[in-house]
């Protein structure tokens, strides 16, 4: 199958008109293809099963009972079985089938035994070209409760990933979102330094918060929020680091992202990018906007 350029470039981020589940036969595999199926269901999408690994008789059994105890149709998926390197494989795989989400089992915290898993989820957040979402958890119904969106980037992208969030949020059922916006502390904490008086600190520290709530306010103004009860905090600290701290505080099932403007390098990893903080520390479910702009 050749891969058609123009079908990708300018795709915007929403609908998810196809769906693609990584497949790794692992002890989670059930847990993570019933949770694409609802998902995909909920969105009205095409779903794509993809394993990439040697197809044996055995793993066709083992799929074929696992969509037999499910109720879920052969006829009414795709399945794709491929080999290859697993990053390569499936990010090709996704380009050429027209992927809008890609989801896959990812796991809180890497320790030896689980790197291998855990890095083929970090690569494809950062190199895929259609939004990602990394299942820590494997109850759908958790995703519906405590949804939060990184809104803190000054970045063309986070509309979009905004508009994604919302439009997630309303067809898996949830109700409340909350979005986050954060706040670089640095920079209010030079400005402050340059005031000796309590009253003048107190003064600049008001400011700058309602400065950057009237950003959050402009920015939920440009977004279709339909029916869903939107709160909105602002927070302080390092980009990505802040708002993993937040997530995990407030026990969130779904944290909501930009994706990376570019692949992350070596470098990236000693000096850590905001998405690094996220990745290497799953708070909870992760989604990754990529909104290709």
């Amino acid at each position: 199958m050749e891969f058609d350029i123009q079908k990708l470039k300018k795709r915007p981020s929403y609908p998810f008109e196809t769906i693609a589940v990584a497949l790794a036969f692992s002890p989670r595999m059930e847990s993570i293809l019933i949770e694409a199926k609802k998902i995909s269901d909920a969105c009205n999408s095409k779903l794509v099963l993809v394993h990439v690994g040697a197809k044996t008789k055995e793993k066709e059994k083992t799929l074929g009972d696992i969509l037999f105890r499910n109720n879920i149709e052969e006829k009414k998926i795709k399945t794709i079985w491929a080999e290859g390197d697993v990053v390569d494989t499936l990010l090709k795989l996704c380009k050429l089938n027209i992927v809008d989400l890609l989801i896959l089992g990812a796991l809180e915290k890497e320790n030896i035994l689980k790197y291998y898993l855990g890095s083929i989820a970090r690569s494809i957040s950062r190199k895929a070209k259609c939004s990602v979402l990394l299942l820590t958890k494997s109850s759908g119904e958790k995703i519906k409760q405590k949804l939060i969106i990184n809104a803190g980037a000054d970045h063309p992208k986070t509309i979009h990933t905004i508009n994604t969030a919302f439009y997630f949020a309303k067809h898996i059922g949830v109700k409340e979102v909350t979005l986050v916006h954060e706040v670089h502390a640095p920079a209010l904490a030079m400005a402050m330094a340059e005031s000796s008086s309590a009253p003048e600190v107190t003064r600049i520290k008001k400011e700058y918060t309602e400065e950057e709530t009237n950003k959050l306010h402009s920015m939920i103004s440009k977004c279709d929020t339909g029916t869903l009860k939107i709160n909105e905090k602002i927070i302080k600290g390092k980009p990505g680091y802040a708002i993993r701290q937040y997530a995990e505080t407030k026990k969130a099932d779904l944290l909501v992202i930009n994706s990376p403007d570019t692949h992350l390098t070596f470098l990236d990893r000693i000096f850590t990018h905001d998405i690094e903080f996220v990745l290497a520390d799953l708070p909870c479910n992760l989604l990754i906007v990529h909104s290709r702009v």
